[in-house]
């Protein structure tokens, strides 16, 4: 089954203006134009991004549908994976944002633009345990999954990472010696990534 729709989620602090984003974009425009691209800016409470996600993605076909998340994104496209049933790629995924995210309750800055400021609420700690799918895949769900994991990443466990998305066979992980959490070589594995989501 072809994907016709694509959804890319970015990571905490990020934008779609990230790196692996902008990349994305321009291959999906200028090789298969036909397929429909949305990278939305999500908000920071978790609830209310997922919400938006869930309203944008409502008239997508889940059996040609996929999702690509990084970093919170990641955990964020797990979530919609265990909605739709779609295919996802896991770019250095979050595992426990609840937990990893607490510290950063606050004022925080965008990393794209340090001018774009936004609170990190407590209660979005409890909207993020909300949103905490099944400890590992579901066989069913294991061959439409792929996690691209650098244990080079200076943000997340990479370890942590492995031990999560890999308890089922078929389950496609990409383990990188080196990288980091940004993926800097992500070129090196995009191709990869756009044959496992196999384009219109």
């Amino acid at each position: 089954m072809r994907t016709t729709h694509l959804l890319y989620l970015h990571g905490f602090r990020s934008s779609p203006g990230s790196a692996k984003a902008r990349q994305m974009a321009a291959l999906v425009q200028n090789a298969h134009p036909a397929v429909t691209w949305w990278c939305p800016q999500l908000p920071p409470s978790p609830r209310e991004a997922m919400r938006m996600v869930a309203d944008g993605i409502a008239g997508w076909p889940g059996e040609c549908m996929a999702v690509v998340g990084s970093s919170l994104g990641g955990f964020y496209a797990t979530w919609v994976m265990a909605q739709t049933g779609c295919k996802a790629v896991l770019l250095n995924p979050a595992v426990d944002p609840a937990r990893d995210l607490r510290r950063y309750i606050g004022e925080q800055t965008s990393w794209h633009d340090p001018r774009e400021r936004f609170f990190f609420q407590p209660e979005f700690v409890d909207e993020l345990k909300a949103l905490e799918c099944p400890a590992t895949p579901g066989p069913a769900e294991a061959d439409r999954l792929m996690a691209v994991i650098a244990k080079g990443d200076e943000v997340l466990d990479w370890r942590e990472m492995h031990t999560r998305y890999t308890r089922h066979a078929g389950t496609r992980i990409k383990l990188l010696d080196g990288g980091d959490h940004a993926l800097g070589d992500f070129d090196d594995h995009i191709g990869e990534i756009m044959a496992f989501l196999a384009l219109a």
